[in-house]
């Protein structure tokens, strides 16, 4: 088989959340390059509008879906515009919480962390389920990628952060494991149905925000990773490709860790 068909997304519908964030907008550019039609949710068109023209501007093929992965009525309405198009991949990629530590954290911020990663992802994956189940009619398969972390795998150095207020929160990493076990759950109950589930476990990708204005903080995370620097968001597009297309029908119930060998150590 031609490798280029191998991980050829043509003629395939890619839903992304979270995709005018910064890694989600290299998750975004990975899948189009192979061929998908982008579908990019955000919360707001005003959000989801640029992520989209700048694909267009391209000769990529993308349209906007807007709806709060938390709003049960808003997901089951961007349904409703799919017309009855199959999603043949699924990107959980949406996440929004802040820092802190045990010491410091409430426990309302736990509970709204495992609402966007965990209830937010069942929801989603069970609205879309017959679309998912359309893209398996269309090709054989289809694949439910969701975002987790190194954090879910091993906890953070507190060592790293200036303060521990501006940690990578304890809420965060809880969240990001049970995305993990969820992944896996989903994975055996779906798999024989041709639907593939897994995880994806980014490492240090500090946004250029981060690493323009705390630059001794980036190189202390730096430090700490085996190859001896921070990832570059580019490098996110390639294991989503990876887990979309058909390079990986036999890959179910995998985590798939992009954190240039921090959890190695």
């Amino acid at each position: 088989m031609c490798t280029d068909n191998l991980f050829s997304l043509r003629g395939r519908n890619v839903l992304i959340t979270g995709a005018s964030g910064f890694l989600g907008r290299y998750m975004v550019s990975a899948v189009a390059q192979a061929g998908a039609h982008v579908l990019v949710n955000a919360r707001t068109l005003e959000k989801a509008k640029p992520v989209v023209e700048d694909l267009h501007e391209q000769g990529f093929s993308a349209e906007p879906l807007v709806f709060d992965v938390v709003n049960e009525k808003q997901v089951y309405s961007a349904i409703n515009d799919l017309n009855g198009r199959p999603i043949h991949a699924l990107v959980n990629n949406a996440y929004s919480g802040g820092a802190g530590s045990i010491a410091n954290v409430q426990s309302k911020q736990y509970t709204d962390s495992c609402q966007i990663s965990i209830a937010a992802v069942h929801l989603l994956f069970t609205a879309f389920l017959p679309s998912l189940q359309l893209a398996v009619k269309d090709v054989g398969h289809a694949s439910v990628i969701n975002i987790a972390s190194m954090y879910g795998m091993v906890s953070p150095d507190l060592r790293v952060y200036d303060h521990s207020d501006s940690a990578n929160p304890p809420f965060y990493g809880v969240a990001k494991a049970a995305l993990i076990q969820w992944s896996r759950y989903a994975a055996c109950e779906f798999g024989a149905l041709g639907i593939r589930v897994n995880s994806l476990s980014p490492g240090p990708f500090p946004n250029y925000k981060v690493q323009k204005d705390q630059s001794a903080f980036v190189q202390r995370l730096a430090d700490r990773v085996p190859m001896g620097r921070i990832g570059s968001p580019e490098e996110i597009g390639g294991p989503v490709v990876f887990l979309a297309s058909s390079a990986s029908t036999y890959v179910n119930g995998a985590n798939l860790v992009v954190d240039g060998g921090w959890t190695a150590w």
